[in-house]
């Protein structure tokens, strides 16, 4: 398997991995005293495990490196500020949001090039 193909899914498997853990801590653990945030981490974690998928898949691409670059900056920006915001119970901490938001866009806008 080649070192690019390897890289993808090493780091597909940690992010489905820390997604599925967050998902559960979100479901079983976490009570912020301001329910909207209970919200937030879902939406974060929604957005984390869809996108683990993508990181997956970057290898099937031409531009693996670009989508994967892209998928897993997304992830760590928009759905690692939606956690922040969460935990932290202040919107303040998901300042890095639109920008992953951003990056996960261009991950799959950058699929078919």
């Amino acid at each position: 398997m080649p070192p690019n193909k390897v890289i993808w899914h090493r780091l597909a498997a940690a992010s489905g991995l820390s997604a599925v853990a967050l998902g559960a801590y979100g479901a079983h653990k976490f009570r912020p005293a301001d329910k909207q945030f209970v919200e937030v981490w879902q939406r974060g974690n929604e957005y984390h495990l869809i996108h683990s998928l993508l990181l997956a898949m970057a290898p099937n691409f031409r531009r693996s490196s670009l989508v994967g670059g892209l998928a897993a900056s997304g992830i760590v920006l928009f759905c690692g500020g939606c956690y922040a915001a969460a935990l932290m119970e202040d919107r303040r901490y998901s300042i890095s949001a639109p920008f992953g938001g951003f990056a996960l866009m261009g991950a799959w806008i950058a699929l078919p090039l």
